[in-house]
């Protein structure tokens, strides 16, 4: 059973959209709690130089921390957790099952964001705070200007990547993992009219030392990287909403109207796990 009074709302993620999500809610004088498993994917972000505000950039554990902070000060509740099950009620009402506990709330805010799928590295968490491995062109493409960049995935993945930046520098390697390398007229064309070289074979392993990335290929040849950018896509973390029932489309992003409510009547949904261009902010 419940173990208090409905909440206003209950916020589900404590990255950039969550917590500001909590900051209004709090302002408003409204009972919020917001659980986070502390997986956030801001909170991978070494420094980040676009989000406005921050002339000298600002690291993501930083801003989230900063955000914390705000939203504690008018009141809401933060909690570490994991929202296990999300039920609606017959009284338009949600019950929350938080590591074995129930609660309820009149309203259900998701912010649970994406995961990046990553290439299996045993140095990949360090890795990515050097900055060596990155996940997003639009966040830094401009911090890889001039540089040797690899993109590594399946080349259907890949070809968006490589040529968004090619705008920054006009040495990228492209790093297919497919077995079978046939590549379409167009694609072939497109690649040829920015002079990216087209693969001729899969990349067969990853070697990081010394902050450096070696790609190494299929016949042994070994190609140099500065930067090593994965597009092997995402897991949308929409679940607990597509559970009971609420529309997502095909890469699973929760689909909203105008004032973020889901289709299903008390649920709003908020951040990456909504649309899949993943910027601080648009989630803010």
């Amino acid at each position: 059973m419940p173990t208090s009074e409905p909440l206003d709302c209950l916020i589900v993620g404590g990255g950039p959209a969550g917590l500001t999500a909590a900051i209004y809610l709090a302002r408003f004088r409204r009972r919020v709690l917001l659980v986070d498993s502390g997986a956030s994917r801001a909170a991978l972000i070494p420094e980040s130089h676009n989000y406005p505000g921050f002339t000298g950039g600002v690291a993501g554990p930083e801003l989230l921390e900063r955000l914390r902070r705000q939203a504690e000060r008018y009141g809401a509740k933060l909690r570490g957790g994991t929202v296990e099950e999300l039920q609606p009620g017959g009284d338009e009402t949600f019950s929350a099952r938080i590591d074995g506990e129930v609660l309820e709330a009149r309203k259900v805010l998701l912010a649970t964001g994406i995961v990046d799928e990553k290439p299996a590295l045993p140095s990949m968490a360090e890795f990515i705070y050097r900055g060596a491995i990155r996940f997003c062109p639009i966040c830094d493409g401009f911090e890889a200007s001039d540089r040797r960049i690899g993109i590594l995935g399946p080349l259907q993945r890949v070809m968006a990547k490589a040529l968004f930046l090619r705008t920054y520098t006009p040495d990228i390697v492209i790093l297919a993992t497919d077995k079978d390398l046939d590549i379409s007229d167009a694609d072939r064309e497109a690649l040829r009219l920015v002079g990216i070289p087209i693969p001729h074979e899969p990349v067969a392993d990853l070697v990081l030392a010394g902050g450096a990335v070696t790609a190494i290929m299929a016949s042994g040849m070994r190609i140099e990287l500065d930067v090593l950018y994965p597009a092997l896509g995402a897991h949308v973390r929409s679940e607990l909403a597509t559970r009971i029932g609420s529309q997502a489309n095909e890469q699973s992003c929760l689909i909203v109207d105008q004032h973020q409510r889901t289709s299903v009547p008390n649920l709003y949904a908020a951040g990456d796990v909504t649309f899949d261009l993943s910027q601080i902010s648009v989630a803010t």
